[in-house]
């Protein structure tokens, strides 16, 4: 219990057990994966079954056509690895094409945002080096919910209702799934996706047609997506589909089959960073994740023990710090196959030490300033944010998560699972939402847009190149306690992200809060860096906080100098996380948006 508040409230009980957890940010996957689990299948068989179920029912979130980084610590190997499910860019996705079609940023929805599609083969080279499980046994949940309906939630009703306009006028392939009857179907409905079930029952089949070794199956399953019927459709939709996008203007897509079947997703060391007792994972700089690694390393020069984790003290250091980390995002970060990063650089003591001198205790910082680093990044150039968000959320632009005042508009999704031997994995899949590109007629699911988030400019690190990986917010991460793979979690939530996971780590390792406890304990962020999807804009010194973050925190903000803004009470992430500490697995799950839960046993 918290050192700082004796009886600290919780909405639900940490779950605990000593067989395996799953946690996720919907109810029904995290059944799914405890099933997986009951049938012999190790965590990362019920990553897989999660993640395809994660598709089917919160398809405002994710899908098929999405992205997905993911770390594992399988206890075979005895390392912790992170699998790049981020694809690149298409081989025709130039700056000259882009720019040849009148556009100075990468629209954010339709179908020049589409990089490779990155989930399924990510999920296939799980299942087939991590997994023991046979395709069927993983992916025949999804396919019967997507056949046979699932409860509808209400943020997917409100989500398809945003966008329903263009769905009538622009997209009619994705008004032909999502407006079944002519109509936004209301929450409850029992929703189908009969489409997306055929598309996977048709993969089972050719799978299945390889014979019965384990193995071949999920080679074939492979090459029915990015060699077969699949990849076919998607070239055959972004070739002949001049499709409506946020830009006002319709443009046909550049993906093309021969991009899926180069692109192969790979297996690399994690990047970490010692805060104390724990070693923290996260993905390279191709992710945001080093961003959270940043944070913690110019707080570690703080005492944050004993300080209360809803008071202005803590909240001050902690979105001061991210203001610092994320400045450095924008101007260093991108793929390092194509640029070097100097992340060891950004990393260090000796350079965060310089940048903590940056930090007042007593004043919160309004400007931009990123560090420099000779040789390395580029000119970040601003964009206030001024009238831009409802045009954004009526044209389904954006990574749909919580904006101005709190408001939910979709997000992303996130599961942790630890099994009976030890096995862990976090993962963040995204991408590919209704509101982001229309229905592929042929395969019932959208393409991402995850090229949004290139630059159109040759200088910067994270400009737009064919077979470049555009710089992900996604980021999962897990950490070791006393050298021992100790936990897992994250949060769906574009930017936010790794404010949210580094606010819930500081108060589990600082307050000594429970998993539970750090999840439902008021949270906020920064809005002060420029976001990561169209239209790339900022908000200097704002700051959102939970309306149960206390009056006095508020007003002693207020009076440092952040731009403080109050959103509703329980508007902030969709936190998950899982722990073992020898034979004990605990787990937990956000109470926000009501959809997810923890099960473990």
């Amino acid at each position: 219990m918290s050192k700082i508040n004796p009886d600290p409230f919780t909405t639900r009980p940490e779950i605990e057990g000593t067989f395996g957890v799953v946690t996720s940010t919907h109810w029904i996957a995290t059944a799914v994966g405890m099933a997986t689990l009951e049938r012999g299948g190790n965590a990362f068989d019920a990553g897989v079954a999660t993640a395809f179920t994660l598709q089917v029912v919160e398809p405002h979130l994710n899908g098929p056509g999405g992205d997905v980084p993911i770390i594992v610590h399988d206890t075979r190997r005895g390392r912790t690895e992170v699998i790049c499910g981020q694809g690149p860019a298409p081989a025709g996705a130039t700056i000259a094409h882009y720019r040849s079609e009148g556009l100075e940023m990468v629209p954010g929805t339709g179908l020049l945002a589409a990089c490779v599609p990155g989930t399924f083969e990510s999920w296939m080279l799980l299942l087939r080096d991590y997994g023991t499980l046979r395709l069927r046994d993983v992916l025949e949940p999804a396919i019967a919910y997507a056949r046979d309906g699932y409860p509808l939630v209400e943020r997917a009703s409100a989500t398809i209702k945003t966008v329903e306009q263009l769905f009538r006028k622009h997209w009619t392939t994705s008004a032909a799934v999502y407006l079944p009857n002519n109509e936004v179907p209301v929450p409850g409905t029992l929703f189908t996706n009969k489409t997306l079930s055929e598309t996977y029952a048709r993969i089972l089949k050719e799978a299945e047609s390889a014979g019965s070794d384990r193995v071949a199956q999920i080679e074939a399953a492979r090459r029915a997506w990015s060699h077969g019927f699949v990849a076919e459709a998607i070239d055959k939709f972004c070739r002949t589909q001049d499709v409506m996008d946020v830009s006002g203007s319709p443009h046909r897509g550049v993906l093309r089959a021969d991009d899926m079947a180069r692109w192969q997703a790979t297996v690399e060391a994690p990047l970490t960073y010692d805060y104390g007792r724990y070693t923290v994972c996260k993905a390279g700089v191709w992710s945001q994740g080093p961003v959270m690694l940043q944070q913690l390393a110019l707080l570690k020069g703080f005492e944050l023990d004993g300080l209360d984790p809803t008071g202005p003290e803590f909240i001050h250091l902690q979105v001061e710090a991210a203001k610092l980390a994320f400045a450095d995002r924008e101007k260093f970060y991108g793929d390092p196959d194509f640029n070097e990063i100097p992340i060891s650089t950004l990393l260090s003591d000796a350079y965060n030490d310089e940048r903590r001198k940056l930090i007042s205790r007593d004043k919160a910082s309004l400007d931009f300033v990123p560090g420099s680093v000779e040789g390395f990044g580029s000119v970040v150039k601003l964009r206030r944010a001024e009238g831009h968000r409802e045009a954004v959320g009526a044209m389904g632009a954006g990574e749909p998560t919580v904006g101005r005042f709190g408001e939910v508009r979709g997000d992303t999704v996130h599961f942790d699972i630890i099994d009976q031997a030890g096995n862990m994995i976090s993962a963040t899949p995204s991408g590919g939402w209704l509101q982001s590109s229309p229905v592929v007629p042929e395969l019932g699911f959208c393409l991402g847009s995850r090229a949004q988030m290139f630059w159109l400019e040759e200088d910067h690190p994270a400009a737009l190149a064919p077979g470049k990986r555009p710089r992900t917010t996604l980021s999962p991460t897990m950490c070791l306690r006393d050298g021992e793979p100790y936990m897992a979690w994250g949060s769906p939530g574009g930017d936010q992200q790794d404010q949210w996971t580094t606010q819930f780590f500081l108060r589990h390792v600082h307050a000594n809060m429970n998993l539970q406890e750090a999840i439902d304990a008021p949270a906020w962020h920064s809005e002060h860096f420029p976001i990561s999807f169209w239209p790339r804009t900022s908000r200097p010194g704002v700051l959102v906080v939970e309306n149960r973050v206390p009056k006095a925190t508020v007003d002693t903000l207020k009076s440092r100098g952040h731009v403080v803004e109050t959103g509703p009470d329980w508007s902030e992430g969709r936190l998950t996380a899982a722990s073992k500490l020898g034979r004990r697995r605990r787990a937990a799950a956000n109470p926000r948006g009501m959809q997810g839960y923890a099960a473990g046993r």
